[in-house]
């Protein structure tokens, strides 16, 4: 019988998991239940990358779920410096994309990766800049009958339909889509957590 993974991901999210699934690397995934709260006083970068070090030890301290490194990661979407979080309603998503039409703004992930065994944790964050299209009613109307902005920061997802919407990005995109692969991977790497390409000749 094989040994269960080492690495957990402590997050639901569709995106994360297949992007660590198109690596190969081995993991199981337990979704945080941190509550994603703000403080007042903390900048945006300070903020994503509390939570994600908030969803990573909220997964390891409990002791049912087996592994050593947890990955926690939280992705928001800036606008003027403003957090645009997940929209509540139509009204709310409309508001998000009128205001980001034709407009750059930022996508802002923080991460961390906590290591059980040691209590031991690497943490960052990455920025990408994201500029959307003049938007019309009729495309913002028709992107939102679609569902995808709910659930979603700043209510669009760039992998899916809502790659209509992006002019431009400057960054990294695994970043927009909410985890910034290329910071996460060498991390995991330095802590030993998974070597990519097997063992060193």
């Amino acid at each position: 019988m094989s040994e269960a993974p080492q690495l957990v991901l402590a997050s639901g999210s569709p995106r994360r998991r297949e992007f660590l699934e198109r690596l190969g690397i081995p993991f199981t995934i337990v979704p945080s239940q941190a509550p994603e709260l703000s403080r007042a006083g903390e900048t945006p970068t300070e903020h994503v990358v509390r939570l994600s070090r908030e969803k990573a030890r909220e997964v390891a301290e409990r002791r049912e779920v087996s592994g050593r490194w947890f990955l926690g990661s939280d992705t928001v979407v800036l606008r003027d410096e403003a957090i645009l979080g997940k929209p509540e309603d139509a009204t709310e998503a409309a508001e998000m994309l009128r205001s980001l039409s034709g407009q750059w703004h930022q996508v802002l992930s923080g991460y961390t990766v906590f290591d059980r065994e040691t209590e031991a944790s690497v943490a960052g964050a990455a920025t990408t800049r994201v500029r959307f299209k003049e938007l019309t009613e009729k495309e913002i109307a028709g992107y939102i009958a679609t569902g995808e902005p709910f659930g979603k920061a700043g209510a669009y997802a760039i992998q899916g339909i809502g790659a209509f919407l992006v002019l431009a990005i400057e960054g990294s995109y695994t970043n927009v889509v909410g985890l910034p692969l290329c910071e996460v991977i060498e991390v995991l790497e330095r802590l030993g957590a998974i070597r990519l390409f097997g063992n060193p000749p």
